[in-house]
Order: C-alpha cells, then sequence, then structure tokens
C-alpha cells in the first residue's frame, strides 16, 4: 500500500492505433519503465468501453488502462482504483498531464457504495495469491450493471483457463476473446 522502494521514475510512451499517452512510472509501482505486455494487450484487443457511465479499472497502477479507458470515452467517468499509494498519486499526475479530467483516482473502500459499472477492464493483480485475488473480483464484478462487462487479461502461465473456469461457476459466464504471447483477454458478464 506504501512502497518503501526508493522512488525512481521514469517516463515512458503508451502508443496505441488511436491513442498516445506519456506515462511517469516509479519504482515499487507495476509496470515499471514499461506499460506490460498484457496491459497493451487488452488495451489493442478490448472491445470498445461504454461511451457513458461509471466505468472502472481495478488496480489502475501508473494509468495506462484508466486513462486509455478515459480517452476512449470522454462523456463516462472512469474509477481509476487502487491499493498502493505511489501508484494513486503517478495515476492521477499522468491524467493532469495528458489532459484527462474523466478520472477518479482513489482507494478500493472510497468508491461509493452506490456506483454501478458498465465497463471493468484489468490486468488483476494475480500475484496477490488466489484467496485475495478471488475476493477482489467477486467485490468488482458484483457491481457491474445488469448490462455490463469486465475484460481481463490474464498469462495462462498465471491461471488464465483457471480464473475463467471459476469465473463462471461464480454466475459470471466468461469467454475467451483473444490470446497472444501466452495471455488470455477474457470477458465476464453477470
Amino acid at each position: 500500500e506504501d512502497p518503501t522502494t526508493e522512488s525512481a521514475p521514469r517516463d515512458v510512451v503508451l502508443l496505441l492505433p488511436d491513442l498516445q499517452l506519456t506515462l511517469t512510472t516509479d519504482r515499487g509501482v507495476f509496470g515499471y519503465d514499461r506499460v506490460d505486455g498484457g496491459t497493451k494487450l487488452l488495451l489493442l484487443k478490448a472491445p470498445a468501453p461504454s461511451p457513458t457511465g461509471d466505468l472502472l479499472d481495478i488496480g489502475c497502477g501508473t494509468g495506462a488502462i484508466a486513462l486509455t479507458m478515459a480517452r476512449r470515452s470522454p462523456a463516462a467517468t472512469v474509477w481509476a482504483v487502487e491499493v498502493n499509494e505511489r501508484a494513486r498519486e503517478l495515476c492521477r499526475t499522468n491524467a493532469e498531464r495528458n489532459g484527462i479530467a474523466n478520472v477518479r483516482v482513489c482507494a478500493p473502500d472510497d468508491v461509493p457504495a452506490d456506483v454501478r459499472f458498465t465497463t471493468i477492464w484489468s490486468n488483476p493483480a494475480i500475484r496477490i495469491g488466489k484467496p485475495a485475488l478471488h475476493a477482489m473480483l467477486l467485490r468488482w464484478l458484483g457491481r457491474m450493471t445488469d448490462d455490463g462487462e469486465a475484460i481481463l487479461v490474464v498469462h495462462k502461465h498465471l491461471g488464465s483457463d483457471s480464473l475463467q473456469t471459476w469465473l463462471a461457476g461464480e454466475g459470471h459466464p466468461t469467454t475467451r476473446l483473444a490470446s497472444s504471447a501466452g495471455y488470455r483477454i477474457l470477458r465476464s458478464t453477470h
């Protein structure tokens, strides 16, 4: 939640067919000195986010996913949720730097209980362990609107196939949208 690793910020450029973002990264935050391959695949392969409503990035890190959603859906509110304080500050700074005003960066418990999400995108924190991962996903996927969808990227070697089966068993029908370089893009619904 509060990295003790010494700060050493670096800038990276996220280049996608429809947009370009300059992001400051830092030690103690996922994706230091790069945009993770799974994140980039999600941003290239995910269906368009809902143009309006509340959208969610679970574990926003420096903001690559949240800021891309916000650019693609300027009339929506994007909630960038993160437990890591350094990451939240980077995401806020990166939103300002890139002129993106429709992002709300916050800790998980700071999202109002009545907010429901039409689109969730995430490169979830698989390495927190299966019980914590499952609790986190159930918490947020349970807050989707009736017609909402969650797009997740998970590496095959980190359990994407078993996660797909588990999500379906928990009442979130899940299909594989794409695969590349060992990553799976999963789509879950209510």
